[in-house]
């Protein structure tokens, strides 16, 4: 397979010799605290979009009256940023994807904060490596 010489000024990631879509991290989190709160979910999502250097297009937080549990998406021009909860269980789960010169590692302690998690795994992942 060919190199494939990214344009100048795209939002592909570019860090140790490799040229990639994006970082997409997934992290869980055990025994976290306001996982029915939605005002948490969304304060979380908007802060850890800007830690991350992000632009927030659109933010949706929906909460699920059954048992308390939200889903919300942050949709950004570099990607997305996702998180659902199950208050039943103390779990959350966040999907972080982003290109460009966004950290989005970033995004871990402002969840940690909002969430104060008794447990946490983190997962990282390079998208769409080129070449």
């Amino acid at each position: 397979m060919a190199d494939i010489a990214p344009p100048a000024g795209d939002y592909l990631v570019r860090s140790e010799g490799a040229v990639h879509a994006g970082t997409h991290l997934l992290i869980d989190f055990w025994d976290a605290s306001d996982l029915d709160d939605i005002a948490v979910a969304e304060a979380a999502l908007r802060e850890a979009a800007l830690a991350c250097g992000a632009t927030i297009l659109h933010v949706h937080v929906h909460s699920f009256s059954e048992n308390g549990g939200i889903s919300g998406v942050a949709v950004l021009a570099e990607s997305h940023i996702s998180v659902h909860t199950w208050p039943e269980i103390g779990y959350a789960a966040f999907d972080v994807f982003m290109c460009g010169r966004c950290e989005p590692r970033d995004a871990i302690p402002v969840f940690r904060r909002r969430y104060r998690p008794g447990r946490e795994a983190v997962e990282e992942r390079r998208r769409g490596v080129v070449g």
